[in-house]
Protein backbone atom coordinates (compact mmCIF):
# COMPACT_ATOMS: atom_id res chain seq x y z
CA UNK A 1 0.00 0.00 0.00
CA UNK A 2 1.66 3.35 -0.71
CA UNK A 3 1.80 6.29 1.44
CA UNK A 4 -0.83 8.12 -0.66
CA UNK A 5 -3.36 5.31 0.05
CA UNK A 6 -2.36 5.00 3.75
CA UNK A 7 -3.35 8.82 4.44
CA UNK A 8 -6.45 8.55 2.69
CA UNK A 9 -7.03 5.42 4.17
CA UNK A 10 -6.64 7.39 7.50
CA UNK A 11 -9.15 10.12 5.96
CA UNK A 12 -11.91 7.79 5.19
CA UNK A 13 -12.03 6.10 8.72
CA UNK A 14 -12.12 9.26 10.32
CA UNK A 15 -14.50 10.33 8.51
CA UNK A 16 -16.62 7.58 9.43
CA UNK A 17 -15.86 7.77 12.80
CA UNK A 18 -16.62 11.61 13.07
CA UNK A 19 -20.14 10.67 11.32
CA UNK A 20 -21.08 7.48 13.19
CA UNK A 21 -20.39 10.14 16.45
CA UNK A 22 -23.40 12.78 15.06
CA UNK A 23 -25.76 10.07 15.36
CA UNK A 24 -29.55 10.06 13.74
CA UNK A 25 -29.86 9.90 9.91
CA UNK A 26 -29.40 13.70 9.25
CA UNK A 27 -25.87 13.06 6.60
CA UNK A 28 -25.07 10.66 4.29
CA UNK A 29 -23.56 6.68 5.34
CA UNK A 30 -19.92 7.09 6.33
CA UNK A 31 -19.03 5.30 3.10
CA UNK A 32 -21.03 7.75 0.86
CA UNK A 33 -19.36 10.73 2.75
CA UNK A 34 -15.72 9.31 2.77
CA UNK A 35 -16.02 9.46 -1.45
CA UNK A 36 -17.74 12.61 -1.91
CA UNK A 37 -14.88 14.30 0.55
CA UNK A 38 -11.92 11.96 -0.81
CA UNK A 39 -9.60 12.65 -2.98
CA UNK A 40 -9.46 14.24 -6.22
CA UNK A 41 -8.59 12.42 -9.66
CA UNK A 42 -7.91 13.45 -12.77
CA UNK A 43 -6.81 10.52 -15.82
CA UNK A 44 -5.07 11.93 -19.08
CA UNK A 45 -4.07 9.20 -21.25
CA UNK A 46 -2.27 6.62 -19.00
CA UNK A 47 -1.18 9.48 -16.13
CA UNK A 48 -3.39 10.25 -13.17
CA UNK A 49 -3.18 12.98 -10.83
CA UNK A 50 -4.71 12.14 -7.58
CA UNK A 51 -4.79 14.86 -4.76
CA UNK A 52 -6.20 14.04 -1.41
CA UNK A 53 -7.04 16.91 1.16
CA UNK A 54 -6.58 16.45 5.20
CA UNK A 55 -6.92 17.79 8.21
CA UNK A 56 -3.04 17.28 9.93
CA UNK A 57 -5.24 16.41 13.85
CA UNK A 58 -6.33 13.20 11.81
CA UNK A 59 -3.02 12.21 10.84
CA UNK A 60 -0.96 9.30 13.27
CA UNK A 61 1.65 10.92 14.86
CA UNK A 62 4.60 8.94 13.26
CA UNK A 63 3.73 10.22 9.80
CA UNK A 64 2.82 13.95 10.84
CA UNK A 65 6.59 13.26 12.29
CA UNK A 66 7.61 11.88 8.71
CA UNK A 67 6.12 14.99 6.81
CA UNK A 68 7.96 17.43 9.50
CA UNK A 69 4.61 19.33 10.22
CA UNK A 70 2.25 19.82 13.30
CA UNK A 71 -0.54 17.69 13.53
CA UNK A 72 -4.01 20.91 13.93
CA UNK A 73 -7.16 20.96 13.18
CA UNK A 74 -6.83 24.47 11.41
CA UNK A 75 -3.80 22.84 9.40
CA UNK A 76 -4.86 21.00 6.05
CA UNK A 77 -2.68 18.96 4.28
CA UNK A 78 -2.54 18.56 0.48
CA UNK A 79 -1.23 15.24 -0.88
CA UNK A 80 -0.80 15.02 -4.40
CA UNK A 81 0.80 11.85 -6.75
CA UNK A 82 1.49 11.97 -10.29
CA UNK A 83 1.40 8.21 -11.42
CA UNK A 84 1.54 6.75 -14.85
CA UNK A 85 0.02 3.02 -15.81
CA UNK A 86 -2.73 1.23 -14.53
CA UNK A 87 -4.14 1.49 -11.10
CA UNK A 88 -2.76 -1.67 -10.37
CA UNK A 89 0.88 -1.08 -12.06
CA UNK A 90 1.50 2.44 -11.46
CA UNK A 91 4.55 4.33 -11.32
CA UNK A 92 5.39 7.69 -9.70
CA UNK A 93 6.32 10.44 -11.91
CA UNK A 94 8.26 13.61 -11.39
CA UNK A 95 6.22 16.78 -11.69
CA UNK A 96 6.14 20.37 -10.95
CA UNK A 97 3.17 20.34 -8.83
CA UNK A 98 1.77 23.73 -7.28
CA UNK A 99 -1.44 24.27 -5.68
CA UNK A 100 -3.96 27.17 -4.27
CA UNK A 101 -6.64 27.27 -1.72
CA UNK A 102 -9.34 29.50 -2.10
CA UNK A 103 -12.26 30.20 0.46
CA UNK A 104 -15.89 31.11 0.61
CA UNK A 105 -14.68 34.79 0.62
CA UNK A 106 -12.38 34.27 -1.46
CA UNK A 107 -9.29 34.63 -0.11
CA UNK A 108 -6.50 32.67 -2.12
CA UNK A 109 -3.53 31.43 -0.58
CA UNK A 110 -0.98 29.84 -2.26
CA UNK A 111 0.26 26.39 -1.05
CA UNK A 112 3.71 25.89 -1.23
CA UNK A 113 4.67 21.86 -2.40
CA UNK A 114 7.46 19.98 -1.62
CA UNK A 115 8.63 16.62 -2.85
CA UNK A 116 8.45 13.96 -0.45
CA UNK A 117 10.15 10.36 -1.84
CA UNK A 118 9.74 7.29 -0.08
CA UNK A 119 11.93 4.62 -2.22
CA UNK A 120 10.79 4.56 -5.64
CA UNK A 121 7.42 6.43 -4.19
CA UNK A 122 7.40 10.61 -5.03
CA UNK A 123 4.30 12.25 -3.64
CA UNK A 124 4.07 16.37 -3.18
CA UNK A 125 2.52 17.86 0.11
CA UNK A 126 2.00 21.03 1.31
CA UNK A 127 0.05 22.71 4.04
CA UNK A 128 -2.54 25.69 4.15
CA UNK A 129 -3.98 27.08 7.06
CA UNK A 130 -7.87 27.48 7.81
CA UNK A 131 -10.26 28.78 10.10
CA UNK A 132 -12.83 25.76 10.82
CA UNK A 133 -15.85 25.51 9.65
CA UNK A 134 -14.87 26.16 6.24
CA UNK A 135 -15.13 24.92 2.55
CA UNK A 136 -11.99 25.31 0.68
CA UNK A 137 -11.72 25.21 -3.21
CA UNK A 138 -8.63 23.40 -4.36
CA UNK A 139 -6.62 24.07 -7.45
CA UNK A 140 -3.77 22.36 -8.36
CA UNK A 141 -1.70 21.38 -11.57
CA UNK A 142 0.87 19.09 -12.31
CA UNK A 143 3.44 20.09 -15.08
CA UNK A 144 6.44 17.51 -16.97
CA UNK A 145 8.60 18.56 -19.27
CA UNK A 146 7.17 21.97 -19.55
CA UNK A 147 3.53 20.99 -20.80
CA UNK A 148 0.78 20.64 -17.83
CA UNK A 149 -0.24 17.07 -17.43
CA UNK A 150 -3.42 17.74 -15.40
CA UNK A 151 -5.33 20.65 -13.84
CA UNK A 152 -8.05 19.58 -10.93
CA UNK A 153 -10.38 21.94 -9.27
CA UNK A 154 -12.21 20.60 -5.91
CA UNK A 155 -14.57 21.85 -3.18
CA UNK A 156 -13.72 20.18 0.38
CA UNK A 157 -15.50 21.17 3.39
CA UNK A 158 -13.97 21.31 7.13
CA UNK A 159 -15.09 21.04 10.87
CA UNK A 160 -13.94 21.25 14.21
CA UNK A 161 -12.68 18.06 15.24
Amino acid sequence: MTRFHVIRSALVVAMALALSACGGNSGPAPSEAASAQGDAVVRVGDISVRAAPIQTAMLETAIAQQYGITRDANTILLLVAVRQGPEDDERSLPAIVTASATDLHGKKQMIPMREVRTGDLLDYIGTVETSLPETLRFDVKAVRDGRAVATLQFNREFYPR
